[in-house]
């Protein structure tokens, strides 16, 4: 068996960013050859990985970008075991990166296809083989969940602990977005879960209608009555129904989130929320 060296295991280490016993015995397998010692590496995050894949996912982050005019967001969800690995440095620098990949990159339509692409970070490694150090140095499940862009208008918002993230697209022209970001951190806060009526099971809208038709009618009110009987029903159960263009608004409750739009020159269209656990 080759001896190993100090100055070997530092070359290691240095090329690999693994800890450095975890590099020794690497090396130790190989004989000294460092490239073989990196072959065995990179096939130990696939055992990892194995071993560890039932395990739980509940702590991580969500990293959010968007443009200072509101064209264009993005938004990257990684899940992970434990909260010390959400906020080490090696986590959250990936979670940067994968942003500035959907920003500089040549774009992605899955998590796959842009994990399969080559850095923007000029490391020249693909983003899966610094994924995979990371998991190799990191020794835990680690989850990339979901890695979007949209389109704007867009406003962004993620809450202080990085757990809870949205990105809210809306229909106008209005050059003033920041409004856009206040909505976010409504939807963050109240969970709505559709954007607006349209959204809804269409049956169960005309279910809910029909039902609170034939309860109206039974009191023996007159037909005109009935109708705005069961429109003012119908807002409790769009709102108890979680769509969020009818709910009142964070801020200002006085209002309901599309009347605030409307005032900024806006219409709610889509939304994504993403929350770690």
């Amino acid at each position: 068996m080759a001896e190993i060296s100090a100055g070997a295991v530092k070359s290691l280490r240095e090329r690999t960013n693994l800890p450095l016993m975890q590099c020794k015995k690497a090396l130790v397998e190989a004989n000294g050859d460092e490239d073989a010692a990196i072959d065995i590496l990179k096939k130990q995050v696939s055992g990892l990985k194995e071993k560890r894949a039932g395990n739980d996912t509940t702590e991580g982050r969500v990293f959010i970008d968007v443009a200072e005019d509101g064209s264009v967001g993005y938004l990257v969800e990684i899940q992970c075991e434990s909260a010390p690995v959400a906020g080490g440095e090696d986590f959250l620098k990936y979670g940067n990166l994968l942003v500035k990949q959907l920003k500089e990159g040549p774009g992605a339509d899955s998590v796959e296809a842009l994990l399969s692409q080559d850095s923007v970070d000029g490391s020249g490694q693909k983003l899966s083989e610094i994924f995979d150090e990371m998991v190799n140095k990191i020794r835990e499940k680690i989850v990339v969940a979901q890695a979007v862009k949209v389109d704007g208008p867009v406003g962004g918002y993620v809450h202080h602990d990085g757990k809870t993230g949205v990105l809210f697209q809306v229909d106008g022209d209005s050059s003033d977005t920041s409004i856009l970001r206040d909505v976010g951190m409504h939807i963050a806060a109240l969970s709505p879960t559709v954007c607006n009526i349209e959204d809804l099971d269409q049956a169960a809208i005309q279910a809910e209608v029909d039902r609170l038709t034939e309860e109206a009618k039974s009191t023996g009110k007159p037909e005109n009555i009935i109708s705005k009987i069961v429109e003012g029903r119908m807002n409790n159960f769009y709102t108890d129904q979680g769509v969020l263009s009818v709910q009142a608004f964070a801020k200002d409750d006085s209002k309901t989130v599309s009347q605030v739009l409307s005032e900024n020159g806006f219409t709610a269209k889509s939304f994504i929320r993403a929350q770690i656990g």
